[in-house]
């Protein structure tokens, strides 16, 4: 299981850095960027069309033409530094050979992953003295909550509350507070995670444009005015586990069919203004798998616009890698486990680049490398998935140990932002740095959309693209050796 960048340059790799992924997160450095010309020409954009039409770099790419992402267990990158490949695409989340559920003893199972749990928690915490867990009071979250009482009852656990669709502080502060563990909340400002964002992105080292990029640098920001000295995240179970597929998921796949569709139709009285029908018609120009990945992108068409250059097409083919895990299929739910290890493999670096930028140790205790080959290879299939679709079984069963009837939460949110929020408080700062990129031939079309759309940004479909622009300008700006632009469009902002 992939889950943190070391700066080791991969000896047998041509490209001139290759950044591997192994399995500690203890010691992470960026150093090895430091030495490489970071400017302007050594953006990539294609990698810019990814993140505009999935909110993160397909692996093993990165936003700049001379840094690649390698993976451990099968996924290191080879071939020629112009089109880089991949060895046995996506091996490590190809389901393995696992004990029948007869030969196992489900109690003695349940004690033996609490067990791991555990020394993992402790393993990836050693050097933490004020650790902090980023608790959404979900399953992964709640499991782990459980392990950490055990071996590091000093843990504060903190919940953040973004949006009006969450219903997950209950269940933490529940949680939380049967097992003895401090409780602390963090609800969410835009302006304020906006703000915390532009002070790091000079020492943000990659881009992600993750959609709890704000969320992660105003909670990892907040635990260190807090006096905490690490973080503890709960991401990296999804690649074990799998997620189930659903009838909408079903529903999606005939819907999605790549069609162009005009985009004045979205600007039309009664479609402009729902979220719903404005989601559902996006469906209709996108790629079934490609809608797997979370929130509300560009199309192709915008990409293309806000690029000033045809590089969608070129985005999507980079799909291509995959295909042989994504054919090999045979589910909805086969996919999606596809679709959460690409996902998981680029959206570490929401963590990876806050904590690195805030001098703050991360532990991702799910990818302790014990911990998850026990997993892959010790525990039944109906121990993950249940014959009748429910998800984590065995996460369940852990968790009912402890509580009965647990308020799960039903629409996940620990992450959630309020990005219609972002747009009415930061959108003058947000169309500052657009109009000095575009002057730099950095998404040129940006000033343009932003334009077109400021009356729409109340719905959360526009909002949700809004959200990606402000998170990429003012990292590209600065990149492009435009500090002055991103503190000229800081100022706008106060």
């Amino acid at each position: 299981m992939a889950s943190i960048i070391d700066p080791m340059v991969c000896e047998q790799s041509p490209l001139p850095l290759a950044l591997c992924m192994r399995t500690d997160p203890r010691g992470v450095d960026f150093s090895a960027l430091d030495a490489l010309a970071k400017d302007q020409a050594s953006l990539d954009p294609v990698s810019m069309a990814d993140l505009l039409r999935n909110g993160f770099v397909y692996p093993p790419h990165s936003a700049y033409h001379n840094v690649k992402l390698a993976f451990s267990g099968g996924y290191p990158v080879v071939g020629s530094f112009d089109d880089p490949a991949l060895h046995a695409p996506l091996q490590a989340w190809t389901p393995a050979s696992r004990p029948s559920r007869a030969d196992r003893d489900g109690q003695a199972l349940v004690q033996a992953y609490h067990e791991l749990l555990g020394a993992a928690v402790a393993r990836t915490t050693a050097s933490m003295q004020r650790p902090w867990l980023l608790q959404s009071g979900g399953k992964d979250s709640t499991s782990l909550a459980i392990a950490v009482a055990d071996v590091r009852p000093d843990v504060i656990c903190i919940t953040y509350l973004g949006g009006r669709e969450e219903n997950e502080l209950p269940s933490a502060q529940w949680v939380a507070r049967h097992l003895g563990l401090r409780h602390e909340t963090l609800v969410c400002d835009p302006g304020r995670a906006y703000d915390r964002y532009l002070a790091c992105v000079p020492r943000i080292p990659l881009l992600t444009a993750d959609f709890a990029m704000l969320s992660y640098v105003d909670l990892v920001t907040e635990v260190c005015g807090r006096g905490g000295d690490g973080v503890i995240d709960a991401l990296g179970s999804d690649g074990y586990f799998g997620m189930p597929g659903r009838w909408r998921h079903q529903v999606i796949r005939v819907l999605a069919q790549q069609w162009p569709l005009p985009a004045g139709l979205f600007h039309l009285w009664g479609v402009r203004s729902s979220f719903r029908v404005c989601y559902a018609l996006s469906i209709l120009q996108m790629s079934a798998f490609e809608r797997f990945f979370p929130g509300s992108r560009f199309s192709d068409q915008e990409v293309d616009a806000l690029l000033g250059e045809p590089v969608a097409a070129h985005s999507r083919q980079r799909l291509s890698v995959f295909l042989p895990a994504i054919q090999a299929a045979r589910t909805v739910a086969d996919r999606r486990r596809v679709a959460a290890a690409i996902v998981e493999a680029a959206s570490f670096g929401k963590g990876l680049y806050t904590t690195h930028a805030l001098a703050v140790p991360l532990a991702y205790p799910y990818c302790d490398l014990r911990f998850g080959q026990w997993l892959m290879r010790e525990v039944p299939d109906d121990y993950l998935v249940g014959p009748d679709g429910t998800n984590k079984v065995l996460v369940r069963k852990h968790i009912a140990r402890s509580f009965l009837n647990l308020p799960y939460v039903k629409k996940k949110g620990c992450f959630r932002f309020d990005v219609c929020g972002l747009a009415r408080l930061r959108f003058d700062c947000v169309r500052q740095f657009a109009a000095d990129a575009a002057a730099l031939g950095l998404l040129p079309g940006a000033p343009a959309w932003l334009d077109a759309h400021r009356a729409h940004l109340d719905n959360k479909y526009f909002a949700s693209k809004f959200y990606l622009l402000a998170v990429m300008l003012p990292w590209l700006l600065h990149r492009a050796q435009q500090p002055a632009a991103v503190v000229q469009g800081a100022a706008v902002c106060s």
